[in-house]
């Protein structure tokens, strides 16, 4: 296991934390907070928002936060309000507007050129899926990116649902340019240290710089013996769920193969939460944000299925196109060039709050 030196703080740190005398009234969202010792961002979002789901803090204070980890304390965080606003004064809405508004006054260019054609797969939510505005967060951090990026061309986007089929088949044989989006490995210099679906991913395709960074977490029955796992050597012997198509380099890397686990794949999220409620898996692994809409869609779990409070991994999300698509690297370039206008203009952090305040109005 990592250590941190004294002044840091571990990730997720347990719920006692939270409730320390006056903690909770120094952190309120819709302020700045300055990271004391004993900090950590779970701790502090339980006392802002009463959830130990930090994403929203992580998402907003990007530049501010090396490792989300460890707090530096003296680091000053700026909390949201609970609808992702940065202030009462600034609303996201206004920043996408603007940002438009300077994309429309852009010169076009009159020389026709086919569309790009786009993938993603449903049952993803609040990242993707066609029910969702614009076709979820990150298809719209995708659509966004190209224009900004310089892109003149239309694009087509479609929905296919067999996530593997995209960088399998469909990417190969040209029938989509880019796909929404896939956790790449941070290192593919050694591809036989890597299961095969994360070397197939090394060798197969070419990423975008990270669009977002998702908090897996580990989620178990409160009352399991894998809820309050110090190690994730502790997960073996465990069954553990994760939706069919998934990468699982965050657990294979830890040595959680098979047989030191055993592995269920089915079709989605909502699946291996209710796979952990009726026991038929011990653990299910699952961003902050799936992992709690599922929950929050099995009313039986609410309440029963949580994450661990001692793990947790940071995995980054890219856009993906084939070796073998001759224009696939300028899409990436293109793709890559938007991402860092959006981010610099304040329009990524606005495209994802008003993302997850749509997704979340669905919720309530």
């Amino acid at each position: 296991m990592m250590t941190y030196a004294k002044t840091k703080t571990l990730l997720l740190a347990g719920a006692a934390m939270a409730m320390l005398p006056g903690l909770a009234a120094a952190q309120e969202a819709c302020s700045s907070y300055t990271v004391k010792d004993g900090d950590s961002l779970g701790s502090i979002a339980q006392a802002a928002y009463g959830s130990f789901d930090y994403q929203m803090i992580f998402n907003a204070n990007r530049n501010a936060i090396e490792n989300p980890n460890s707090l530096d304390p003296g680091t000053v965080l700026q909390l949201p309000c609970e609808d992702g606003n940065l202030s009462t004064d600034t609303k996201v809405t206004d920043i996408i507007e603007k940002e438009e508004e300077k994309q429309a006054a852009r010169a076009k260019s009159n020389i026709y050129e086919p569309p790009i054609k786009l993938v993603s797969g449903n049952g993803w939510a609040p990242f993707t899926g066609e029910d969702l505005k614009g076709g979820g967060m990150l298809v719209r951090l995708a659509t966004t990116a190209l224009n900004r990026g310089g892109n003149d061309r239309e694009f087509n986007l479609s929905f296919v649902d067999d996530w593997a089929s995209h960088f399998e088949t469909l990417l190969p044989l040209g029938a989509f340019d880019v796909s929404i989006a896939w956790v790449i490995p941070a290192d593919c210099s050694n591809p036989d240290q890597l299961d095969d679906n994360s070397r197939l991913r090394c060798t197969t395709l070419d990423a975008s710089l990270p669009i977002y960074e998702t908090v897996s977490a580990y989620w178990s029955r409160s009352d399991s013996e894998y809820a309050n796992v110090q190690s994730f050597s502790d997960y073996a012997g465990a069954t553990i769920c994760r939706p069919e198509s998934w990468s699982i380099l965050d657990l294979t890397s830890e040595g959680l193969v098979e047989p030191v686990v055993t592995y269920l794949h089915p079709a989605t999220a909502r699946d291996c939460v209710e796979a952990v409620l009726n026991g038929t898996a011990d653990m299910t692994s699952l961003d902050l944000e799936t992992g709690g809409a599922s929950v929050n869609e099995v009313a039986e779990a609410v309440g029963v299925v949580r994450p661990n409070p001692n793990l947790s991994k940071l995995e980054s999300l890219h856009f993906i196109t084939h070796k073998t698509n001759p224009r696939g690297r300028v899409y990436i370039a293109m793709l890559n060039k938007g991402l860092n206008e959006m981010r610099e203009s304040g329009e990524w952090y606005a495209v994802i709050a008003d993302s997850l305040a749509e997704f979340n109005k669905t919720k309530q």
